[in-house]
């Protein structure tokens, strides 16, 4: 009877706690200092991001993916250009892949939604990470 009893407790504490869910980051993003609108949407079961539009081009480089590690797509054009991939919800934040055109290297990434509705973006190698904050564009 105890037993019983226990259970039930268990199973009516967990019913009754909060299910933890990432915020909503679907939408279009300015990245830091608005040098590029990403959009990011549902791709299947997971979000994703791509580059939209550049905003600040840097001078002098050719707007294509010229710092890829992979020779064959350093002529893809940085419009259309995947950044963000294979985010799915981790409880408080969506966790997945960033690629970072400027340096033609990927990282574990976290996002999630700030208070004031701004975008924390963080690229992380072990336990060392680096944060952007994007903005919301309409």
């Amino acid at each position: 009877m105890k037993a019983a009893t226990i259970a039930v407790a268990a199973l009516t504490t967990a019913i009754t706690l909060p299910a933890y869910a990432a915020q909503p980051v679907i939408g279009r993003w300015a990245t830091v200092e608005a040098k590029a609108i990403v959009n990011i949407a549902q791709c299947g079961k997971c979000l994703c991001g791509k580059i939209e539009k550049i905003l600040k081009p840097t001078p002098g480089r050719p707007n294509t993916d010229v710092e890829n590690a992979d020779p064959a797509l350093r002529s893809r054009p940085l419009v259309g250009l995947p950044l963000l991939t294979g985010f799915g919800d981790a409880g408080s934040h969506w966790k997945g892949t960033i690629y970072d055109p400027e340096s033609g290297k990927s990282y574990t990434s976290k996002i999630s939604r700030n208070a004031d509705g701004t975008l924390k973006v963080q690229g992380c190698i072990a336990f060392f990470c680096k944060t952007q904050t994007w903005t919301a564009v309409r």
